[in-house]
C-alpha cells in the first residue's frame, strides 16, 4: 500500500495494488488460523477480523485514489502536476466530499456531496 497507495501514487500503482488485493485477501480466508475457543474473549479472533478489515478498506482507498486525477493535499498523483513539480489541482471535478459505499461482490459506489467555498476559495499552493 504504501508505493502503490501512499503519499505519492500514479495510475499503473493503483491499477496493479487493485489486482494485488483481492488475491491475498482470498489467501487470507483460505489460510487463516484463530487459535483459542469461544468460552473466553479470543483477541486473535479481534485480530484477524482488523486484517479483513484492512484488506477491505486497502482496496476501497485504492479506488478512492484512482477516482481521483487531480494532486491535492497531501496526496500527490505523478500524472497530475505543473511542469514544476507542485500539485495540480482540478476543483472543477473534485470539490466534493466522497463516500464509498462497500459492495461486497463488486465495485464499490461512489457518493457524492458538493462543497461550498462561500468565503475563502480553493487554491494551489507552491511547496518549494
Amino acid at each position: 500500500m504504501w508505493n502503490a497507495c501512499g503519499m505519492a501514487r500514479h495510475r499503473a500503482g493503483l491499477k496493479h495494488a487493485l489486482q494485488t488485493i483481492p488475491p491475498l485477501r482470498h489467501e487470507f480466508w483460505r489460510d487463516v488460523a484463530v487459535l483459542g475457543t469461544g468460552d473466553t474473549f479470543n483477541q486473535e479472533l479481534e485480530y484477524a477480523g482488523r486484517v479483513a478489515d484492512f484488506l477491505e478498506f486497502a482496496e476501497l482507498l485504492c479506488h478512492d485514489a484512482l477516482h481521483r486525477e487531480e494532486s491535492c493535499g497531501a496526496h500527490f498523483r505523478e500524472e497530475h502536476q505543473t511542469p514544476d513539480g507542485e500539485p495540480l489541482r482540478d476543483d472543477a471535478r473534485f470539490a466534493h466530499v466522497a463516500a464509498w459505499e462497500y459492495v461486497p461482490s463488486g465495485l464499490p459506489v461512489l457518493h457524492k456531496e458538493p462543497l461550498a467555498f462561500e468565503f475563502v476559495k480553493p487554491a494551489m499552493r507552491s511547496y518549494q
